[in-house]
């Protein structure tokens, strides 16, 4: 029975590697795990899967001559580090030691591949939630003009956080508000599963939130990739309330940006938002206060008027001002004022009121 001894083995599988792959090749792949040792070594485990399954698994090693100029080229490109979760196209050299079995050593990365990996995904996702009707789906709901109540998601002691809460709840106008925070993880891989965990324990609560907040305050593009995850997107395209998103700076579009109710920017201008709708109601309670102070005004003054026109028809009226002016009234003698001779008679006692006495006479003749 012929066989080799295990090194034999090994030593030919590896001058046999050598032979097979001579020259560095490119190798597309997933970052399963990644460790920058002490010594400023980097070593990976990258992987292929399908269906959620890996299918191929290797032992990569970035050596500290070329990890610093490499890991620097990545964040100038992406925005972060070379991080677990990322499809990366490497150049490495195939090695395989007897001892230590198969490994690559990277000597280069595609920068390139990385960033359109990203947006190739990024479109696909924007592609299906297009296709299910869930893009717009949060445009068709209303804002309350005076909301209060406010769910907030993010991470607990975030600096954007605290920028929000200051400037919301520490106005110089003294609005108040309610702002419940949910808190979730904000970035990485499990960042989409935590807020989705947040969205469903708001819908699942007691309280009934005028708008649902999520808030970051920026960061690299890598770090905000789970922004455009799909069950996510879904998620906050599901809410039956209004979401609005405050997750990056200038430069950052998400797709969770593109399905919520509104987006801004930062949390600061995410504050600014309420604030600037509780002003503008405000406003119109001050100017339907003072439309309601001017009908009373003009109303009263119309009253006025009326009872001073009254008064003047009153007192032109009065006998007493009709005597002043030269007149008289002839009474009969039971005090009703007489109109005219008209069925008078002799023997009759009828009384002559002038305005400064009154005269009791009797009727001689009526002619």
């Amino acid at each position: 029975m012929e066989f080799v001894d295990l090194y034999t083995l090994q030593r030919d599988l590896r001058e046999g590697l050598g032979d097979l792959f001579p020259d560095s090749v490119w190798v597309k792949a997933e970052i399963a795990q990644i460790s920058v040792k002490s010594g400023g070594h980097c070593y990976l485990e990258l992987v292929q899967s399908e269906a959620g399954t890996v299918i191929a698994k290797v032992r990569a090693v970035i050596w500290r001559s070329a990890y610093t100029l490499l890991n620097a080229k990545f964040r100038s490109v992406t925005g972060s580090d070379i991080a677990a979760g990322t499809e990366v196209l490497v150049l490495a050299k195939v090695s395989f030691h007897e001892v230590y079995g198969l490994s690559l050593e990277i000597e280069d990365i595609d920068t390139a591949f990385t960033v359109g990996e990203q947006q190739l995904k990024r479109q696909q996702t924007v592609d299906r939630l297009i296709k299910e009707g869930l893009m717009d789906r949060q445009k068709a709901l209303d804002l309350p003009e005076l909301p209060y109540a406010l769910a907030v998601i993010s991470a607990e002691g975030a600096a954007g956080l605290q920028d929000f809460r200051r400037h919301l709840l520490e106005n110089e106008y003294g609005y108040s508000y309610r702002a419940d925070l949910f808190p979730a993880t904000m970035q990485g891989d499990s960042a989409p599963e935590s807020i989705c965990a947040a969205l469903e324990d708001i819908k699942a609560g007691k309280v009934s939130y005028d708008a649902v907040l999520i808030l970051r305050g920026g960061g690299s593009d890598m770090d905000l990739a789970c922004f455009d995850d799909y069950a996510l997107a879904a998620a906050i395209a599901r809410m039956p309330v209004p979401v609005i998103t405050a997750i990056g700076h200038d430069k950052d579009f998400h797709v969770a940006d593109m399905v919520a109710w509104d987006h801004v920017k930062t949390p600061t201008a995410l504050a600014d938002v309420f604030l600037r709708l509780t002003e503008d109601a405000d406003e119109r309670i001050s100017a339907f206060e003072n439309r309601l102070a001017l009908a009373f005004r003009n109303r009263l003054a119309a009253l006025e008027s009326a009872v001073t026109l009254l008064e003047t028809r009153i007192s032109a009226t009065d006998p007493r001002n009709v005597l002043k002016r030269g007149f008289s009234l002839v009474l009969d003698e039971r005090g009703v004022r007489i109109a005219g001779a008209k069925g008078r008679k002799p023997g009759d006692r009828v009384a002559v009121v002038f305005a400064d006495g009154r005269l009791n006479t009797e009727v001689k003749e009526v002619l």
